[in-house]
């Protein structure tokens, strides 16, 4: 059963009292809050994610409440917590949703020390993966967005699981974070895509959320051998150009993306050794969004044809 199969008024109910347990790739999560207005959006995000029984060991508890006292009514506040602990400072009401996003990620982060978790966007054509880590103000989430809505499959967009066993990606297939101007470039870009209402006045700015797509989600265990590594960057005006990068920049730029390389030491020291030496690493240039994917269908294409 998956999210979608819930009418909304189940939905509101389940999220307002015991949670909505989910499958999000390889953990699942109990998600709750009691406020409200979050919840048509929420279902939307999660649509074709996975119900998870009530007797299923649950990785994160996880619910944004209403403030306290006062802070329920005058500047109201929502507030995060993980196993009834509150690691983060409230903020406003009006930014639950995606305060909820946030606080995933960060228990991903942070309690995940068997996988190597880089700050990155992560899709795949078949069962090969693009790893695309780039700074805020790169464009790689927008470049996500666009590639998820031509053909290509979201593992992550902020967060890119690698299996120090195997070097495989393993999916997420969460909701891709949109911010300023490339809220509305998506719009334009995926009409059909769902995208959340804009939040104003966050830390990163304004924000809006795009639910991932039911291929995406539905293929969210099959993991992706790590193929490319390619840093983007948004240069308005700029051709679509890939630029070689060297093996020592490569393992570089992997390790300064990864949030836990220096806690998994030489298992982490291995695995991105092992991801460079998998994967082609570029530089990659670009402003329309056309030629970018035209870029990256046809290295999927020339990796096909190598591998007849």
């Amino acid at each position: 059963m998956r999210i979608r199969d819930l009418s909304p008024s189940d939905f509101r109910a389940r999220l307002g009292g015991d949670g909505i347990r989910l499958a999000t790739g390889p953990f699942n999560c109990r998600l709750q809050s009691g406020i409200g207005e979050i919840a048509d959006e929420l279902a939307r995000l999660y649509a074709h994610h996975t119900l998870v029984d009530s007797s299923a060991f649950t990785d994160f508890h996880i619910a944004v409440q209403p403030g306290h006292g006062l802070r329920r009514w005058l500047r109201p506040q929502a507030l995060f917590s993980v196993d009834s602990v509150e690691p983060f400072t409230p903020l406003p009401r009006a930014q639950a949703l995606p305060m909820l996003e946030w606080g995933l990620n960060w228990c991903v982060t942070a309690y995940s020390q068997h996988i190597l978790v880089l700050h990155a966007a992560a899709v795949a054509r078949g069962n090969r993966a693009a790893i695309l880590p780039a700074p805020p103000g790169s464009g790689k989430s927008t470049l996500c967005a666009a590639l998820v809505n031509r053909g290509w499959r979201l593992l992550s967009d902020e967060l890119t699981l690698i299996s120090v066993e195997t070097g495989q990606v393993m999916g997420l297939a969460r909701p891709v974070n949109l911010k300023n101007a490339s809220i509305d470039i998506i719009r334009a870009y995926a009409p059909d895509a769902f995208l959340t209402q804009p939040v104003h006045d966050t830390t990163k700015g304004t924000v809006a959320l795009m639910a991932p797509t039911a291929a995406s989600v539905e293929a969210v265990d099959t993991p992706a051998a790590p193929t490319w590594m390619i840093l983007p960057r948004y240069r308005a005006g700029a051709d679509a150009t890939l630029t070689p990068m060297g093996s020592g920049t490569a393992f570089l730029q992997i390790a300064d993306n990864a949030m836990n390389y220096h806690i998994l030491g030489a298992q982490g020291f291995e695995a991105v050794g092992r991801m460079v030496d998998s994967c082609q690493s570029y530089g990659f240039e670009y402003s329309r969004l056309d030629d970018a994917i035209a870029v990256f269908d046809r290295l999927a294409a020339e990796a096909e044809s190598e591998a007849r």
